[in-house]
């Protein structure tokens, strides 16, 4: 019996996280909560590279939890990721499983991690309009002036930087309140993808995406009446294939402009996961090529001696 509460598998886009947490969590009688700020949205599923079939072990599915919880256009925070976390955490550990944290938003495993204590931040609109002149590049610089924690790997779109430069302000001003977290003993388990290796998985990954309907995706979510606006704040894929769609770009312009967004994100990544080391996390990292049985081994050595 491991003295571990949590074990979080987390890494870059395409580093192979989702089969391997998948392989353990059959392995170890666990359930898996998705640490993706993206995959929480339904119908949003190429795009997000839910890839859900990787949950399925040997014929049998590995359960899990905070995929498809809301509506797209939805403005979902940490906050209320914090509180949906505890509610998966507290009825899987109820049925006598483990927790397995999967996935690759910085912010969302931070604040699970280290039990960050969080409040709902409403809008600022006079903050807004100060902001609402100045591009990307200008916010973010203004994001990073600030101590406090936010997730810069997720701020790719001139809405999403002003909201977090929002969020950090708030806290700035706002004495927190005492929220109840509790503190998890969680082994922390990074996969580590090398440069090369991963640009290859990242780019070989696109066209499969593309191939497999990905512009459809982005066209039956507009059809439902969901602004182009919102899907744009999603960034990333949403951003691109909307701007395609929608003929602000061409279809050869979109893609080459998307796979070098992809590689700077999955590069903000492990910057942020070297910043949590920084921070006082540890990592027990592994290496991406290692065969997934033997992977599954060490990390349930880890696991057992904690």
């Amino acid at each position: 019996m491991s003295n571990y509460d949590l074990i979080a598998i987390t890494g870059p886009t395409a580093s192979g996280k989702t089969p391997f947490a998948a392989a353990l969590a059959a392995e170890i009688n666990a359930e898996i909560v998705s640490a993706d700020s993206r995959q929480i949205y339904r119908r949003m599923d190429l795009g997000t590279g839910k890839d859900l079939a990787d949950y399925t072990v040997g014929g049998d599915e590995v359960p899990y939890h905070l995929i498809d919880i809301v509506e797209p256009g939805y403005k979902y925070n940490v906050f209320e990721y914090q509180r949906d976390f505890l509610a998966a955490y507290d009825d899987i550990r109820s049925r006598g499983r483990e927790v397995i944290l999967c996935g690759g938003t910085g912010l969302y495993l931070e604040a699970v991690l280290k039990g960050y204590r969080l409040i709902p931040v409403p809008e600022n609109a006079e903050l807004r309009r100060r902001l609402e002149e100045k591009g990307l590049e200008e916010l973010t610089e203004i994001l990073g002036r600030y101590k406090t924690l936010h997730n810069t790997t997720d701020v790719d779109t001139v809405k999403r930087a002003v909201r977090a430069i929002e969020i950090e302000e708030y806290y700035l001003h706002t004495p927190v309140e005492e929220r109840s977290f509790p503190h998890l003993k969680s082994l922390i388990v990074g996969v580590d993808i090398e440069r090369d290796l991963r640009r290859e998985k990242i780019s070989r990954r696109l066209r499969q995406r593309l191939d497999e309907g990905m512009v459809d995706e982005v066209r039956r979510l507009l059809d439902e009446g969901i602004p182009p606006e919102d899907l744009i704040y999603y960034g990333l894929e949403y951003k691109y294939l909307t701007l395609y769609v929608t003929g602000q770009l061409e279809y050869e312009q979109m893609v080459r402009e998307l796979e070098i967004a992809i590689h700077q994100f999955a590069k903000r990544q492990m910057t942020w996961f070297r910043g949590m080391e920084r921070r006082g996390f540890t990592i027990h990292w592994i290496d991406a090529r290692m065969p997934l049985e033997e992977k599954v081994e060490q990390v349930k050595a880890w696991w057992k001696n904690g």
